[in-house]
């Protein structure tokens, strides 16, 4: 049997269908069925589930069953690294992969700022006009996203992509979507903000694209942080404020790397400050 044929009666196998799977009939039409785009333009595209699916920690049948994808659920896309697998990431944060056949999920179409034009080099922080800001602002938090599920690493190399910690990918965002180069780490970016920018106390005061920096984890509980003094406290993390209560940014291997998380009550507690980079 061709390599290509085992490869799509394994992608059968792996969404449980065994009808069909052995014939070389069957593999050309499981080919032909795949959702049409370029792996270069899928990072970021939204997808809906067709058909309930199985979701594993590698594209193959050899990959471990990790849950179900229900139908009707949406999910975010961040690579295709085989013909019949995307590796995609759950409205929860589960980072995976599954079938890329359109009985199981199908692409929705890109939204406006899935593809940004290439961002024109700044020699300042301020963009100018408020369109201009708002347009710069979304194309940072474009190369953000389609750097959903990339590794963490406390302390990552500054000179690639391979993995980040939180202030490195903030950094790297920045730099690569708006020519804007950061300071390196979290309190040194906290520093600039405080410097060159207007800081904002409440989280409801943020706007889209700021900077959010937080202090260290002391419980769940509003008690846990009583009679801290935040203007003294230690900025330990930084992440980047996407409106309506989310947040991208990465904090650890466990959590899955570079994610989009609702701001729970613990990161409330923790918020010290934030504002604008790009104003």
């Amino acid at each position: 049997m061709h390599k290509w044929i085992r490869q799509a009666a394994a992608a059968l196998w792996a969404v449980g269908i065994a009808a069909g799977a052995g014939s070389a009939a069957g593999a050309a039409t499981v080919h032909a069925a795949g959702n049409s785009a370029s792996p270069a333009t899928l990072a970021g595209r939204s997808a809906v589930i067709v058909s309930t699916v199985n979701l594993r920690d590698q594209p193959s049948l050899e990959g471990r069953f990790l849950t179900y994808l229900k139908q009707g659920s949406t999910v975010t896309i961040l690579d295709q690294p085989t013909d019949y697998f995307y590796k995609i990431r759950t409205p929860e944060g589960r980072i995976g992969y599954a079938s890329s056949l359109e009985r199981y999920i199908r692409l929705l179409p890109p939204a406006a700022g899935d593809s940004p034009a290439p961002a024109e080099p700044a020699s300042a922080f301020s963009a100018g006009q408020a369109g201009d800001a708002a347009a710069r602002i979304e194309q940072v938090i474009s190369a953000g996203m389609k750097y959903l599920g990339t590794p963490y690493e406390y302390g990552s190399s500054r000179s690639d992509t391979a993995t980040f910690d939180c202030s490195d990918l903030v950094r790297q965002i920045f730099k690569e979507a708006a020519s804007l180069t950061l300071p390196a780490d979290s309190r040194a970016q906290g520093a600039w903000i405080l410097s060159d920018s207007k800081a904002v106390s409440e989280i409801g005061g943020l706007k889209r694209g700021d900077l959010m920096f937080f202090m260290s984890y002391r419980g769940n509980s509003a008690s846990a942080y009583a009679g801290i003094d935040k203007s003294a406290a230690v900025i330990t993390h930084v992440a980047v404020y996407l409106g309506n209560g989310q947040m991208l940014h990465t904090y650890s291997k466990a959590s899955g790397g570079v994610r989009v998380d609702t701001i729970s009550a613990s990161w409330t507690y923790r918020f010290l400050y934030g504002g604008s980079v790009i104003h």
